[in-house]
């Protein structure tokens, strides 16, 4: 909890990003709160930024700062890869949008199947939220059921059938402000992790699908290990109910053959986006022949899926999602992003110890999580979750005066950190690393300073 209102950081702030402070004010008056995504709401006023390249990107008050938002997780080789750009530049000055089928799109799919033994048929989308949706209908159509399971926590996209119980607080009621009774009576919400809650609701809801997202709800916020995937795969096979692992984050991030290669399972369906499309809007629905069936015009269960989509497969996307995912094809790229990250967690966690920071740094892959009003055992090994996995625990709303003074002590040090969270990329470095540790030693002494208790 704080002391005071952050008043000294909001000033030192404002003075130094006062060009994006005149464009927030400008914004104001156009779109509610101001932003275009909730993500980058952040009081007093979000940064701009108008070029980025690499680990770094620029605003329009002329501080560079670290980037750990990569695009919000869509960006695994950096900003402006220098393949991705080539790419789009040749196809624009061919076509945007030719409203025909064109050979991208095909070399784009092979790739994804190339990457994916699990993708026999795959189907493009504009977005991660319309191929989970997509899931689900064809889950339906093809089970003949209803009802969905998912796992409390666990964000898969803002549409009405998914989107509860996407945040905290969890463990009550999970009613969301525009889903309707009828909607939410579809929707079975079992804790993460809990593998006798899921059977128990399967037993009593003989739902057609369970959905998981990658390694844990909000890109691992409350970490999932491969055992209880492969458990959960072994369940819904042995239950007839089809299971789709939502990789829209994990997707050619974690590995070039997303978590699924790293758990060893193979799932009914999967869905991408972010990393798939190379930065630009893209998503896909792969799995099992006979189930994306439900989307061809004439099929085995006699109603075809309705799916148009202005942007579905466009050539822009296909032209940088196939240069990004060949670059994904070498590997190296994953593990250089996973060691950056893991490089990052051992500082971060250092430095909290130095200074008895209640704060502490954890998480798989590329990613990183910071968890505030912390008082619990330091790390002791690279898989190590905080609190005992407690979902409640870990994922929880936070105290909001403090994660907007938190944002901005580290955009003061040069840092733009994803709010609690934030994913590193192949184009990171060691001297990134440690201009971040240094940005996150002085911003505990910034909030320290303005009365919060960190």
């Amino acid at each position: 909890m704080t002391t005071s209102t952050g008043s000294r950081i909001r000033q030192l702030y404002t003075d130094k990003f006062s060009k994006s402070a005149q464009l927030y004010e400008r914004a104001k008056g156009i779109f509610p709160s101001g932003v275009t995504h909730d993500g980058r709401y952040v009081q007093p006023f979000p940064i701009y930024a108008d070029r980025a390249a690499g680990s770094r990107k620029q605003t329009v008050d002329g501080p560079e700062v670290i980037d750990f938002w990569m695009g919000h997780g869509a960006l695994l080789l950096g900003h402006s890869y220098s393949a991705v750009v080539e790419a789009v530049q040749k196809q624009a000055a061919l076509s945007t949008h030719p409203g025909a089928s064109h050979s991208l799109e095909i070399e784009w799919a092979e790739l994804v199947r190339q990457l994916t033994p699990s993708a026999e048929r795959v189907r493009f989308t504009s977005s991660g939220t319309e191929a989970t949706l997509m899931a689900l209908r064809v889950a339906r159509i093809t089970s003949g059921r209803s009802k969905v399971i998912k796992f409390a926590g666990h964000f898969h996209g803002w549409h009405d059938l998914l989107i509860p119980a996407a945040d905290a607080p969890h463990g009550g009621d999970y009613a969301t402000p525009g889903v309707t009774d009828g909607v939410m009576g579809d929707l079975v919400i079992v804790p993460p992790n809990d593998l006798a809650a899921l059977e128990q609701a399967i037993d009593k809801h003989n739902p057609a699908c369970v959905i998981h997202e990658g390694n844990g709800g909000h890109w691992g916020q409350v970490p999932v290990r491969a055992p209880f995937i492969k458990a959960v795969r072994e369940l819904t096979t042995r239950k007839n109910t089809l299971f789709i692992l939502d990789e829209v984050i994990t997707g050619f991030r974690v590995a070039p053959g997303s978590f699924q290669s790293v758990c060893g399972v193979v799932p009914d369906m999967t869905t991408f986006a972010k990393i798939l499309a190379g930065g630009l809007p893209g998503g896909c629905l792969t799995g099992r022949a006979d189930l994306l069936e439900a989307l061809s015009f004439e099929n085995r269960y006699g109603k075809k899926m309705k799916h148009p989509g202005t942007y579905n497969g466009n050539p822009l996307s296909a032209a940088a999602g196939i240069a990004a995912l060949k670059e994904v094809a070498k590997g190296t790229h994953n593990e250089h992003a996973n060691q950056m990250a893991a490089l990052l967690r051992r500082k971060l966690n250092s430095v909290f110890a130095d200074k008895n920071a209640r704060f502490v740094a954890y998480g798989d892959f590329s990613a990183t999580k910071i968890l505030p009003d912390y008082d619990g055992l330091r790390p002791t090994s690279e898989d190590f979750i905080p609190l005992g996995g407690d979902h409640v625990k870990l994922d929880r709303k936070m105290d909001a005066a403090l994660s907007h003074a938190f944002r901005c002590a580290l955009l003061l040090g040069g840092v733009d950190w994803m709010n609690w969270g934030g994913s590193t990329s192949s184009a990171h470095t060691e001297a990134d690393i440690a201009l971040t540790e240094r940005a996150f030693a002085d911003a505990i002494d910034l909030l320290r300073a303005d009365g919060f208790n960190v």
